[in-house]
Formats: structure tokens, sequence, C-alpha cells
């Protein structure tokens, strides 16, 4: 039976796929809450022995589900909601070559970490799908239109981040990783503000009609 870390990464990197041939925001938002759902669960499922402090496990854990699970879900809904938008229509990079070149991605993910030399113990998955999300993340935000859009490959692209902490963090002290999810929520808050006020200013978050925009 697979271990159920392996099956929380097989999950992690699924999702980067479904995020990347969905044109439905309202359903990639909703995968994204589970993918944050799922990272939470990691701390827990890779503390092992005596190495780790379990309550410096259970606030990375507790904090990274609320946020990521709850908190950023809870205001790409009301986002999508103010904005009347309900679907990417006309993404930058087609939906199906997004796929490929995710596909891609995953694949040298994994060929650059078998010449890598991580920390001792390092789960095998844990780099390849920090990588994989990672560039999932920057595919989201550069080939899609919609502002919302682009916020969700921009929280796919820190949930990449989070994988990859976990690789230290024997290392990191709490407050550092709770200054990361504080960054997010603030940088979640800001874009908000400003998908808003784009909204409100020219009755669209579709970021390519702004390059019109003239003195």
């Amino acid at each position: 039976m697979m271990p159920w870390a392996d099956l929380v990464f097989v999950l992690v990197v699924v999702i980067d796929f479904f995020a990347l041939g969905s044109g439905r925001l309202g359903a990639a938002i909703r995968i994204v809450a589970i993918q944050g759902g799922l990272l939470a669960l990691l701390p827990l499922l890779l503390a092992t022995g005596g190495q780790h402090h379990l309550g410096h496990v259970l606030v990375i854990s507790a904090g990274a589900l609320l946020v990521k699970g709850v908190l950023i879900p809870w205001l790409m809904f009301r986002a999508i909601r103010e904005s009347a938008i309900r679907r990417e229509l006309d993404p930058i990079v087609g939906f199906m070559p997004s796929l490929v070149l995710g596909g891609i991605g995953v694949a040298l993910a994994f060929v650059v970490t078998g010449s890598m030399p991580l920390v001792e113990p390092a789960h095998a998955f844990l780099v390849p799908t920090a990588f994989s999300t990672v560039w999932t993340g920057l595919l989201v935000v550069v080939s899609r239109r919609k502002a919302v859009a682009q916020v969700l490959g921009f929280l796919i692209l820190e949930n990449g981040v989070f994988v990859f902490g976990l690789l230290l963090s024997d290392f990191m002290p709490a407050m550092v990783e709770a200054g990361v999810l504080l960054d997010l929520v603030a940088a979640v808050f800001v874009m908000g503000i400003v998908m808003f006020h784009i909204h409100r200013e020219f009755s669209s978050l579709d970021t390519e009609k702004l390059s019109a925009l003239k003195d």
C-alpha cells in the first residue's frame, strides 16, 4: 500500500494539472483549497522520531489549514461573487498546451532532483513536488488573463514554496514560517483590493485590457 505521505504528494501534483486544465474559477478555487488542506497534513506525516517538536509541527499544520484551506478560498470566492466572473474563457496559453508544459515541468523536476544534494532524511517526492507546484503556479500567472486566475496562480506557487520549506523545517524557527503565512495573507488582501478597484473603474478584471489604457 502506498504510504500516506506519498499519496499526498501525488494528489498535490494531480491538483496542479487540474488547475492548469480548468477554466472554471469556482472549481479551481475549490481544488486549490483542497491542495492547501493536503499540504497541512504533510508536516504531520513527515514528522518522525524525536527530531520534530510536536508543538512546532501542529502550529505549521494548523496555520496552513486555516490560511490555505479556509481563509484564502473564502476571500477568493468573495472576489468572484463581487466581480461576477465565473470562467477563464481565452487564456494567453491554451489549456491543453498548459497541460503539456506542466507535464514537461514535472518530468524535469524529477530529473533535476535526482542530481541534487539534499538534506537527509528527505522524502523522495518532496522536492520534485515543490518544483512542480512552483512551475504550475508560474504557468497560471503568466498564461491567464483574469486577475482572479492570476492570484490563484500565485497561491499555487506559494504552495510549492511551502512544500520546499518542509525540507528545512528542522532548521527554520516557527516565527519564520509564521511570517511566510502572514506575507501570503497580506499579499492576498492587497490583490483583493486591487481587483476590487480595477473592476469598479473598468468593469472588467481582464488584465489584457489594461494594456490598452493611455494617458
